[in-house]
């Protein structure tokens, strides 16, 4: 069984960073997906594929992969840009900017 094992990004939409901190063990799928004629649902046999295992660290995850003879991948996560502003959005409205904020 292949699996890959990484911990997952932080949603584009929102600046928070929640369900980022665990480590996810995620199985690849091994056979294709296949059309229902008659509804046009997607189906496959493979009940691995759905499988998605949580880690509180890196370290705990591998240990399962190779307890449970899983090849797994590991993928480390990107860290932040540096060029993130300290005050935010919220720093826009203060009463003491060096230079007044207009439309």
């Amino acid at each position: 069984m292949r699996a890959r094992i990484y911990r997952p990004a932080r949603n584009a939409m929102t600046s928070g960073m929640a369900k980022t901190r665990k480590w996810v063990l995620e199985f690849a799928q091994e056979s294709a997906r296949e059309v229902d004629p008659l509804m046009g649902w997607t189906s496959s046999t493979d009940t691995q594929s759905q499988v998605r295992l949580k880690f509180a660290t890196k370290e705990e995850a591998l240990e399962y992969a190779s307890a449970h003879g899983i090849d797994a991948q590991l993928t480390e996560p990107k860290s932040r840009a540096a060029n993130i502003r300290a005050g935010g959005y919220g720093e826009n409205f203060a009463t003491n900017r060096r230079s007044p904020w207009t439309h």
